[in-house]
């Protein structure tokens, strides 16, 4: 057997760290000496403490190693490795729009001299919008669900037999916006108005291009909201983006182009 010390440095993890997994029921010791309270691992055990290292390397929660670790169905386990390598890569594609919009942000600085001027540069513009006929899907859903409920309005497609006309959006209806669970109303242009869940009648609204990621769309939105307060105008409806460049077309996240509509009235 290794004593808690032996153990601690041929796995490279803390005598602290072992005494918190034995005290959660993550990796308890093989003995523990009843007069001294010395914990002892065995050698077999070396093999776990590695495994639970890679886990927690890989992004799992000290709670999500514990399940992977009672699991015996490989199959299981080798779906949620896979899960999770989703995940990863979902986070490197997060982080990568994060250090281009940073990158930006500090060549906007250096040539404005203004750590804020990147909120200046939208061109903002008044515009009658056409009507559009779309197909749509309105839910409480988080960002992370677009994906899931855009499926489902593009399997709809060949079903019903309606032509797609390029416009893919959403509607935002809360007051409020909350990442994990909003009033969004998904949209899919279509050429047929026959066909359409709704008619997005034509309407003045104030609108913008952003150009880069969607975690960086607050940007616009904040510019949006500025120029219609200061040119004398109000809110008359729910905003909403149309996806007009995006991951799809082989873009990168700094590429992608995302026009925001504003519905108003003058005051």
């Amino acid at each position: 057997m290794l004593s808690i010390g032996e153990f601690s440095k041929i796995c490279q993890v803390s005598v602290k760290t072992l005494h918190y997994y034995d005290r959660i029921g993550l990796l308890r010791p093989v003995r523990v000496d009843a007069f001294t309270g010395y914990r002892y691992y065995s050698q077999e055990q070396m093999e776990q403490m590695l495994y639970i290292q890679r886990l927690k390397r890989y992004g799992f929660l000290l709670e999500e190693i514990r399940e992977l670790l009672a699991c015996t169905d490989a199959h299981m386990l080798a779906s949620r490795l896979l899960q999770q390598k989703e995940r990863l890569k979902q986070k490197k594609m997060e982080t990568e729009g994060i250090l281009s919009e940073l990158t930006a942000h500090l060549q906007d600085f250096e040539r404005t001299g203004n750590i804020m001027g990147y909120q200046k540069g939208y061109e903002i513009r008044l515009t009658e919008t056409p009507a559009r006929n779309v197909l749509a899907c309105r839910q409480k859903m988080g960002v992370n669900d677009f994906g899931r409920y855009y499926s489902t309005l593009y399997e709809r497609v060949p079903k019903e037999k309606v032509t797609p006309n390029g416009a893919t959006g959403a509607i935002y209806h809360d007051e409020e916006f909350d990442p994990t669970c909003s009033d969004v109303e998904l949209i899919v242009g279509i050429r047929e108005r026959e066909k359409a869940d709704k008619v997005m009648e034509s309407q003045l609204c104030a609108m913008t291009i952003h150009k880069g990621p969607y975690s960086s769309l607050s940007d616009a939105y904040g510019a949006l909201v500025s120029w219609i307060k200061e040119n004398g105008y109000t809110a008359d409806g729910a905003p909403y983006d149309l996806y007009v460049k995006t991951q799809f077309d082989s873009l990168a996240p700094e590429d992608w182009e995302t026009e925001v509509y504003f519905p108003v009235k003058e005051k």
